[in-house]
């Protein structure tokens, strides 16, 4: 296997554990909203384990390959480069949004975890499925 083939079957495992995350994501907000605790803590812990998984492999991804450019033109590149942009600066933002989030719940301070949770979740799930997306354009959508 060369370099660039580990990198692109990185990028699809990539993806799924971004897809991953973002339906244990959803499916623990689920469970919470029908006060199913428990199994929100482990959908919740287990969506950040995913996301863990993911940014090692992204990691060892982009230090064998680089990164990668947009081979679009046109309104996909600008369509690719905006989901980019947005899913660059949440993708920092949620990560100690995350490990806030987790913090207060496993120290039992429900009302600061709920007030961050309602930030944390739309971000968090927004990165996630752009995440794919992004993976989409670049090694699905023809050029």
């Amino acid at each position: 296997m060369t370099r660039e083939s580990i990198g692109e079957t990185l990028a699809l495992v990539n993806a799924c554990l971004n897809g991953t995350s973002a339906l244990l994501i959803v499916a623990g907000r689920i469970a919470i909203a029908k006060k199913n605790r428990q199994l929100h803590r482990k959908l919740m812990v287990s969506a950040f384990l995913v996301s863990a998984i993911f940014l090692v492999s992204y990691l060892t991804r982009v230090g064998l390959t680089g990164t990668h450019r947009d081979p679009h033109v046109g309104v996909i590149h600008y369509a690719y480069l905006t989901i980019l942009i947005t899913h660059m600066i949440l993708a920092v933002a949620v990560v100690p949004m995350v490990l806030t989030s987790l913090y207060f719940a496993t120290k039992d301070k429900l009302v600061q975890h709920r007030k961050i949770a309602r930030i944390t979740f739309p971000v968090w799930l927004y990165v996630s499925v752009t995440g794919v997306i992004v993976y989409v354009l670049l090694y699905v959508v023809p050029v």
